[in-house]
Order: structure tokens, then sequence, then C-alpha cells
């Protein structure tokens, strides 16, 4: 099972959507600290309203994200595209699809402006497996 059904499963066993929103707040207070070296603009993720930082490396073949975000939903949905993408090689996060996202109903569940921030923060992801992938 993927990680993405995996987090499907998770979330759609929760009764309700404040008990989701809770589970976001407590995956984004469980994301390591990211370095604040690493939190500079170039590593900021545009399109998102609240800040968002997003820092990838290439390592044997796996591309490791780091985020972080000053927003505790935000920062809980950084950490579910992290457990989706994150020690994937480029190819798999290029072909791996953002379905999760609607199978969860956070796009119909979020504001509009985190629901823009979300698509930016996949983009970005997407940008670095198409930019690593080039490294092989």
């Amino acid at each position: 099972m993927s990680q993405a059904q995996e987090i499907v499963l998770e979330f759609n066993a929760l009764p309700d959507w404040e008990s989701k929103y809770r589970r976001l707040i407590g995956l984004g207070k469980e994301l390591p600290v990211m370095p604040e070296n690493l939190k500079t603009d170039d590593n900021k993720v545009r399109g998102c309203q609240s800040q968002v930082w997003l820092h990838a490396r290439f390592e044997n073949g796996k591309v490791f994200f780091t985020a972080d975000s000053d927003a505790s939903i935000v920062k809980g949905l950084i950490a579910l595209l992290l457990r989706v993408y994150s020690g994937l090689s480029p190819q798999e996060i290029l072909a791996q699809s953002p379905d999760f996202i609607q199978e969860l109903g956070l796009n119909a569940n979020l504001s509009q402006a985190r629901s823009n921030g979300l698509v930016a923060m996949i983009k970005q992801i997407k940008f670095y497996a198409l930019a690593f992938s080039a490294k092989k």
C-alpha cells in the first residue's frame, strides 16, 4: 500500500472535519524542525498565503524534502505531502498523482487560499523532481 493510500485510509477513519483538522495540525507538529539556514527566499514556495519553505536534496537516486510553515494547518498539509513524496526517486514523484488530495476531500474543505497553496506546494515538489531527474 502506498503512503497516499495509507493517508486516505487514516483520514477516512476520522468521524468529521474537525477531527481531520486536528489530525492535520498534529501531523504538522510532528514534522522535523527545519534548520533556520534553509528558510531562505530561494526555498519559499510562491503562491502560498502563509510562509512556506521547501528544501529538496538528491541523495542515492532519491529526493528528500525538508519543509516548514508559519501556519499550523499548512504545516500539516506539508507533512502529508512529505509522507507521500519524500524518499522517492524523481520518476516516482513525477508519476505519483495528487489524486489523494481529492480522495481526502481536502480540495472541498480547505479555504481557497489554502487550496491554492497546496497546489503550489505540489507544483514545487514536482519541479524539484523534474530538475533532479536530469541528474540521474
